[in-house]
């Protein structure tokens, strides 16, 4: 993995910062900035201040207006604060700018999922992908971000050292890139030679949004041990087990959650882990209905199908954790034939959505999981039948 001198530290304190463009609400804004300190917190900082700019566009230099800038040096000074994270992508040349300014570390929303996506890679395929990525990213910003070897002028003879510093540096990315790359394909064609030999089994894919609890179902459904906790991108390594429900054997995989604003560099670099979605037989999509956006994390989901090429499959919507929804939505109070109803309608508007391919469950609480098994056996059967018409079923 790339030694990045940016690598988060653990209870690093940090600022957030936005820009709130006319396409945005400030409630959307909050909302993107909530999922943000969520990140940060997940790679190690603890969010002690966050800043928002109304702006018709971010300022070409520094991101942020002058003034606002100077706001934020003046906090950061007086408050001890060891770092400075951006909503969006800044260039070299923005992060170069605002550090001259606020004399801290700062880095943008791409480069922290970037730390984390580092620290949490495991097998050898993520790592490979993961420094793949990040390679990606540094390429575009070394002039930008570049401060003690600059060039010190224009014309003939005044070409410096530090031009050559950076074009050796350009060319030594650009190799690495390229090794990488071909260690990729040669990962790629191990993996696609052992998906190949599972057989003729009917494969399923647990797909969503990250940290709505694909995990905790894969365990429940497969009884196995995958590593789940309520953290963003628990699940780097796609892990598919074989399960069996009622003598009829299925392939289960967990993938890697999705997420708004997924730096491109890291789904280009995933898409190899993701060959498991495009080559299922059937999606299940898994919502957290207790989170408020959750709408806008179905469309996020939805978005990065259509970009695997996956988005025509069969898909089975799973709405977990009901029990928290339960918990922020309900009043102890409230009568339990109103819960009822409320509940009802909601059932009823994704079962019209979805055409009838949506359920309701608690994977942490184990409610309506044999409900979730009954459906999947359902359909797996019917994908069965339709592939194998002329052959004795599992069944």
């Amino acid at each position: 993995m790339i030694d990045k001198q940016n690598k988060i530290a653990e209870d690093e304190l940090a600022v957030l910062v936005s820009v709130l463009q006319p396409d945005q609400t400030e409630e959307q804004t909050n909302e993107y900035l909530d999922e943000l300190a969520f990140l940060a917190e997940t790679a190690g900082a603890k969010t002690v201040k966050r800043f928002i700019q109304r702006l018709p566009n971010p300022d070409s230099r520094t991101f942020v207006g002058k003034g606002k800038l100077e706001e934020i040096h003046q906090y950061v000074a007086s408050h001890q604060v060891d770092l400075l994270i951006f909503d969006d992508e800044l260039t070299g040349s923005q992060i170069k700018n605002i550090q001259e300014v606020v004399k801290i570390k700062t880095i943008d929303r791409s480069d922290l999922i970037l730390d984390i996506f580092a620290r949490r890679a495991r097998t050898a395929q993520a790592k490979v992908q993961v420094e793949l990525a990040q390679y990606q990213y540094i390429l575009p910003r070394l002039r930008g971000m570049w401060t003690h070897l600059e060039r010190q002028g224009a014309g003939i003879g005044s070409r410096g050292p530090g031009e050559t510093e950076i074009e050796t540096d350009r060319r030594i990315v650009k190799d690495k890139i390229s090794l990488l790359r071909k260690r990729l394909k040669e990962i790629e064609k191990q993996s696609y030679t052992q998906r190949k030999e599972r057989g003729e089994f009917i494969r399923v894919s647990l797909v969503g949004y990250t940290n709505v609890g694909k995990s905790t179902i894969m365990n429940l459904l497969s009884k196995s041990d995958v590593f789940a906790e309520n953290k963003l991108f628990a699940t780097l390594d796609t892990t598919t087990r074989k399960v069996v429900l009622e003598n009829t054997p299925f392939l289960l995989s967990d993938t890697v959650g999705f997420i708004r604003k997924l730096p491109h560099h890291l789904i280009e670099s995933f898409k190899s882990t993701l060959d498991e979605v495009r080559e299922a037989d059937l999606l299940v999509h898994v919502v957290d209905i207790s989170h408020e956006k959750h709408e806008e994390q179905i469309e996020v989901v939805n978005k990065t199908l259509q970009e695997l090429g996956a988005s025509d499959k069969p898909i089975i919507t799973v709405f977990n954790k009901m029990d928290l929804y339960t918990e922020k939505n309900f009043d102890e109070w409230l009568p339990e034939d109103i819960k009822a109803q409320i509940f009802e309608e909601l059932s009823q508007k994704w079962h019209n959505i979805t055409e009838g391919n949506s359920l309701f469950i608690s994977a942490a609480q184990k409610q309506n999981i044999e409900t979730l098994r009954n459906f999947l056996l359902t359909r797996i059967r019917e994908l069965y039948t339709i592939r194998y018409p002329y052959k004795v079923q599992y069944y």
